[in-house]
């Protein structure tokens, strides 16, 4: 009960130092002009990250590879399998045709990139840091498309026009009014310069709160699979990986049952982009990633084929139906026993 304690605990408090973090940058952000639009496709989407980086790194520093690697995996595949399909079990998205062009060949490219660069054993520094370069260069390229589709910054009026924002942009820009709300509450628009300190403040202690969650739910996780003889493989792809992205499946489930499920497809493309080019990689500059336990094949090969599920799923200028929903989640459902069994 315990270690079930500190989980629970750890979720939570990783959930409002993500929330702390980036509202506190994003005040920052607001009281020094910068456009709404760019503070929710840089603060806000580096932000939701933040809960699966801080646990990847503690679990490597520690000692713990099989858990860092083991969330990103995990984490990668409740997304484009999970996530997406209990969105549209409950409404199905409209698939905008400008992600299947621009987004998709990256995010099948960094799927297929994870068990290339463990095919000698190790996630070394040096492609750490070639991790972490591919997410900074993906953040600019994805800026500069947004410049170009919506150069006054306004949310479009319908989330699934395709004259206007895709379900991307249109995500970082809901989520970037949610931070300019936040953020005036704090030193309000007409004196952006007395938030400045206080908005420091909040993202100093959502970073608190980052490391002392991890601290808490990777001890907590690390004690549950101790407890009914679960490996630190196994519960990085489960436990913890459900874990880190339960604010992205809260977030996407209440976003579906008010109508708004495109908003999903957005969201997954890009945490987990981010969760190979930025989690991956700043752990791996930080500590190379070793193995350490025997990795089994279907753990990496299992995330390919859930990615080029979701490709599939996602093809074309159209709406994923229910069925395919369904035929999503069995998927991870799949994906989870073999990899337990295997």
């Amino acid at each position: 009960m315990l270690d079930i304690g500190q989980v629970i605990l750890g979720i939570a408090i990783l959930y409002w130092g993500a929330e702390w973090l980036i509202r506190g940058s994003a005040g920052i952000a607001r009281a020094f002009g910068v456009k709404p639009l760019v503070v929710g496709l840089t603060v806000v989407a580096y932000g939701t990250s933040a809960p699966e980086l801080a646990v990847s790194t503690k679990a490597a520093l520690t000692g713990h590879p099989p858990i860092a690697l083991g969330v990103v995996i995990g984490s990668c595949a409740a997304n484009i399998s999970l996530i997406l399909g209990l969105t549209a079990l409950i409404s199905p998205p409209k698939v905008d045709r400008r992600i299947i062009r621009r987004e998709v060949p990256v995010l099948v490219g960094s799927a297929i990139a994870v068990p290339i660069l463990f095919r000698n054993g190790v996630l070394s520094r040096f492609e750490g840091y070639l991790l972490v370069a591919c997410a900074i260069v993906f953040t600019i390229a994805t800026l500069t498309v947004a410049a170009r589709i919506d150069p006054n910054d306004e949310l479009s009026p319908d989330p699934v026009d395709d004259d206007h924002v895709d379900s991307s942009t249109n995500l970082a820009a809901m989520r970037a009014e949610e931070a300019e709300e936040a953020g005036a509450s704090i030193g309000g628009k007409a004196h952006p310069r007395s938030s400045r300190g206080f908005s420091l403040l909040m993202s100093a202690f959502g970073l608190l709160l980052l490391v002392a969650g991890s601290n808490f739910f990777v001890r907590g996780g690390r004690g549950i699979g101790a407890d009914i003889g679960m490996s630190e493989r196994m519960l990085g792809l489960t436990v913890i990986a459900i874990g880190t992205a339960l604010p992205e499946l809260i977030g996407s489930i209440v976003a579906a049952t008010r109508g708004h499920s495109e908003l999903a497809i957005g969201s997954v493309i890009g945490s987990n982009l981010l969760n190979v080019f930025l989690v991956l990689g700043v752990t791996a500059s930080l500590h190379p990633i070793r193995l350490g336990e025997r990795m089994h094949v279907v753990d990496l090969v299992g995330l390919v084929a859930i990615t080029l599920l979701g490709v599939f799923v996602l093809r074309g200028s159209r709406r994923i139906s229910r069925w395919e929903g369904a035929m999503l989640v069995a998927a991870y459902i799949a994906f989870i026993v073999c990899a337990a069994l295997l």
